[in-house]
């Protein structure tokens, strides 16, 4: 007699794809060789400075790019260190795209701490590596390292052979 319970199984593998469900996924992430200490190069329709938080706000198609790494969002808030002499982390929002290559990964919201290089990224994120998907609630990517961790309802579609 036939197991109907396999059906589904045997439909994903026979389309060539993979899925799995978990709570925690560790992934591998860019290409390890970030480095938090490269300028950081920031262009926007908008700029304003608050001189008395020290912070700035890039507004309307900000690209925010250091060595390698690229980050995209209609929103990106520099808040400076007491000194004012360095940044210390940076918060991105609205549409917000994260490529490290060969990885890309979007969220709704994003803060990179520069001099650990860690970029924290949250709500409906989703991470692309070459033909895999992987989504979550929520990734802490460490750009030094070159790993990931998505977390919350993570969701794994590994793509097989050549499709």
């Amino acid at each position: 007699m036939f197991d109907f319970r396999f059906v589904p199984l045997c439909l994903a593998l026979f389309a060539g794809a993979v899925t799995a469900t978990a709570q925690e996924a560790q992934v591998a992430f860019g290409s390890a060789n970030a480095d938090p200490s490269l300028p950081v190069e920031v262009t926007s329709e908008t700029l304003n400075v608050n001189q008395e938080d020290g912070s700035a706000e890039f507004l309307g198609n900000v690209v925010v790019i250091q060595g390698e790494m690229r980050l995209t969002a209609e929103r990106v808030l520099v808040i400076y260190n007491e000194e004012r002499s360095a940044i210390e982390r940076m918060e991105a929002t609205e549409n917000v795209v994260l490529v490290s290559p060969p990885d890309a990964a979007e969220g709704d919201w994003a803060e990179y701490t520069i001099d650990s290089g860690v970029i924290v990224m949250k709500g409906n994120v989703l991470l692309t590596q070459g033909p895999s998907i992987i989504s979550g609630d929520q990734m802490n990517a460490n750009l030094t390292t070159g790993t990931a961790t998505m977390t919350g309802r993570v969701k794994t579609i590994l793509q097989q052979g050549n499709n």
